[in-house]
């Protein structure tokens, strides 16, 4: 059965700027890599706010797509906050490779030193192959202390990705990081 040539077009959501691009991907819901391939920033969904190049330097995020997050001890890029023996970690934009490169040692030397640490995702809309292996590998430092790597707050997009990757086990989530926390002391106080 001969494929037919399907495109999409991308409307950016600050200047009203079109861009028409082959469709990378059946599933109407994540449009991602769509996105991400013609150099546009924003939601990895569909029905999400997205912005051309042009417009992605002067716009970080639309108002409707933040959700709050505290302000940064390290940087612009990610917060570290320490509760007893869990640290806190927000990484306060999309984790990809460029946040990857800031946030790397930061995670690592968390999964090395605590015995839990939270991935705070409230801010973090997408996650491409290099967060992805950061997490995996912060799991791997984590365990071999006997530590552990959760999430909180994971997007729909994230909570995708781990699926897809067969890595949703791998990482417990939880909806806000009150709860992770609250998990990680119950459990602990259990162990004693």
């Amino acid at each position: 059965m001969p494929r037919t040539s399907r495109t999409a077009v991308l409307i950016c959501d600050q200047c009203g700027s079109e861009e028409t691009a082959p469709e990378v991907t059946r599933d109407n819901d994540v449009v991602w890599p769509l996105i991400a391939s013609s150099g546009w920033t924003g939601s990895p969904f569909a029905t999400g706010a997205h912005r051309c190049p042009r417009c992605s330097i002067t716009v970080a995020r639309p108002p409707d797509t933040v959700r709050e997050a505290p302000a940064p001890a390290h940087g612009a890029s990610y917060d570290i906050r320490v509760h007893d023996d869990a640290v806190v970690i927000t990484p306060l934009t999309d984790v990809d490779s460029s946040l990857v490169e800031v946030l790397r040692d930061g995670l690592m030397t968390a999964a090395g030193r605590y015995a839990h640490v939270v991935v705070d995702m409230r801010a973090v809309h997408f996650i491409d192959s290099s967060g992805l292996g950061l997490l995996v590998r912060a799991r791997q430092e984590a365990r071999s202390h006997g530590g552990t790597v959760s999430l909180a707050a994971p997007s729909r997009f994230v909570l995708t990705v781990l699926h897809t990757m067969r890595l949703d086990a791998a990482f417990p989530h939880f909806p806000d990081q009150e709860t992770a926390l609250c998990q990680i002391g119950t459990a602990s106080a259990q162990a004693l």
